[in-house]
């Protein structure tokens, strides 16, 4: 019998993976049980006529957190997967014509700007990215990388002396009125509000301190070759040269608890596997609805009357593109920003043009696409809740009317494959279909996350619903400080 403490850790997302990486590379004995047959969660690829197109998370930012975790467990992520960074970060359409292209170098989008709105809006933006750049930077470890922040303790983590730095990450103003302030365009308000919607969040009710993803964008965009699939199994290769065991295909049904410790799991086949601890990598709704026993119900607190963040319907195909030029990333606008967002939280509904996405994965980084047939990849939000037939099909016929608005005209090869909040509250159980846990609306909302420990001795918390949030290198960190707090209550160096 090995003498190394054992961690089962549950789901092999990008927290999931991230936890056992640390952990099996930091002497523990690791085991982790996924109940899908690949690795990846959310970051899912859905294959087409033969093949893969990337149809969940298609942005790869932060590269920074992957190369430190990768090169603490011996590993070089430059040899693991192959990146290309981009050039252009996203381009962006509005219904009245007019375009713009977002770069990773400022002066080149300071220029862009220039030309599409002039010279104030162009400086506006210069402001805009220096804003962006500091509140990144400050938040960066004395929030993002702490187990579970406060008020007060973040305070105190930048120092009392330079409070200021903290009231300049204006986290009472809205991001809308924020962007009202600084950009006289609507256009461009409209742009830069977007990035609430990375965390599932309206611009309307999130703190201005969301600008700081501007900056992590910013700071490099990449396309993985072969699709973000590709990096997932990276990260499960990594996991398993650290010594971890990766269990696929296999459901944990609840936990092995004695004397108010969680000592283990049970599967769904009724298989017991002991730990001395349990790191859970899922929506943590799950757990506060009792979907994996009694004894967890409490173990973090319940936010059931608390809205629930953004869904997604979103259709995979491979076809042509005829009437406008794609780029990897590329967003439509639609023409009532406000009443897009308050029919989705206020209303439960999809506005008649929405803002769509579409990710073109065989083009950016000086790669053409065959133009017989490429794959695409596109995403509109949608509220959390099971759709109907009927209502996901008004919204698909909305969806490519609005394409046609601005020039966009797609001829599938075959059938798409559609996805539907339906689809995420059964894959994710607890999510009741959200797909970035809750939304971060007021100066509080990144405040009540959970953190990594929760109430009940032995159990651990990962994943987009607990801190630092929902995204990909986000829910890295969180996989990381999970791994922490397991070390220090394991006595592991």
């Amino acid at each position: 019998m090995s003498n190394e403490p054992h961690v089962i850790v549950i789901g092999a997302g990008v927290g999931g993976l991230s936890t056992a990486i640390d952990l099996a590379a930091g002497g523990a004995r690791v085991t982790l049980f996924e109940s899908a047959s690949v690795p990846g969660g959310r970051m899912r690829e859905i294959v087409v006529d033969g093949q893969g197109i990337d149809s969940g998370p298609t942005v790869f930012t932060m590269r920074w957190v992957f190369d430190e975790l990768f090169a603490a467990a011996g590993h070089d992520l430059g040899e693991e997967v192959d990146l290309v960074k981009a050039d252009v970060l996203a381009r962006h359409s509005w219904i009245d014509g007019s375009r713009l292209d977002l770069y990773a170098d400022v002066e080149r989008t300071v220029d862009a700007i220039g030309e599409f709105a002039g010279a104030a809006e162009a400086s506006a933006y210069r402001r805009f990215a220096a804003e962006s750049k500091r509140i990144f930077e400050t938040l960066d470890h004395s929030f993002m990388r702490a187990e579970k922040p406060s008020p007060l303790g973040l305070t105190l983590s930048i120092g009392l002396l330079r409070v200021s730095r903290l009231w300049a990450t204006k986290p009472f103003t809205t991001m809308w009125k924020e962007l009202g302030r600084m950009f006289a365009d609507p256009r461009l308000r409209q742009l830069f509000a977007r990035y609430a919607t990375y965390c599932g969040s309206s611009p309307f009710q999130s703190p201005a301190t969301l600008m700081l993803i501007a900056h992590a964008e910013r700071a490099g965009v990449w396309y993985v070759e072969g699709g973000m699939q590709r990096f997932a199994e990276a990260l499960a290769r990594v996991a398993e040269a650290s010594g971890a065991e990766l269990r696929y295909n296999a459901s944990v049904e609840q936990f092995l608890v004695r004397d108010r410790r969680v000592c283990g799991v049970v599967l769904d086949g009724g298989e017991e596997v002991n730990a001395d601890a349990v790191v859970f990598n899922g929506d943590v709704a799950a757990l506060t609805d009792g979907l994996l026993g009694e004894a967890a119900e409490k173990s973090v607190r319940k936010r059931n009357r608390e809205s629930r963040s953004l869904s997604a319907i979103t259709w995979s195909l491979k076809g042509r593109v005829e009437g406008f030029p794609l780029e990897h990333h590329t967003v439509f606008f639609g023409d009532n920003y406000i009443d897009e967002f308050g029919r989705i939280f206020d209303r439960s509904s999809v506005c008649e043009r929405p803002t769509i996405y579409i990710c073109a994965q065989d083009r950016g980084g000086g790669r053409q696409p065959d133009f017989a047939s490429e794959r695409l990849f596109l995403l509109v939000n949608a509220p959390p809740r099971t759709l109907t037939d009927d209502e996901v099909a008004a919204i698909e016929e909305n969806a490519f009317q609005h394409l046609e608005m601005h020039g966009v005209r797609i001829e599938a090869d075959g059938e798409m494959a559609t996805t539907s909040p339906g689809y995420f509250a059964g894959r994710f159980p607890g999510s009741g279909g959200a797909i970035y846990g809750w939304p971060t609306h007021g100066f509080s909302g990144s405040f009540k996350r959970s953190g990594s420990r929760s109430r009940l001795k032995g159990l651990y918390l990962a994943g987009g619903s607990v801190h630092p949030g929902p995204g990909v290198p986000m829910t890295a960190l969180s996989g990381r400080i999970a791994a922490k707090s397991v070390r220090a209550d394991l006595g592991l160096a």
